[in-house]
């Protein structure tokens, strides 16, 4: 109901008269649909965590690296 109401092809009235539910259901549907559809395109939390698991792993890389650094530094001192 939501989607056909969305895609504005009959009124929100005809829609809920057909499902025989209330107008203002039909609508309220409709606006979640619409605000849930935002969210598909723009879902900052995802790229969030993504972008905090991405920093985790340079963080372990650079740990690794200066471990690295440093054995071969005293190594070469020797």
């Amino acid at each position: 109901m939501a989607l056909e109401a969305a895609r504005e092809e009959r009124t929100t009235a005809e829609i809920a008269r057909e499902y025989g539910v209330h107008a203002n259901q039909v609508s309220a549907w409709k606006r979640q649909l619409l605000d849930g559809a935002v969210a598909v395109f723009e879902s900052p939390a995802d790229s969030r965590l993504d972008g905090e698991a991405v920093i985790k792993d340079l963080h372990a890389k650079i740990g690794e690296l200066t471990v690295e650094r440093d054995f071969l530094s005293r190594a070469l001192k020797r």
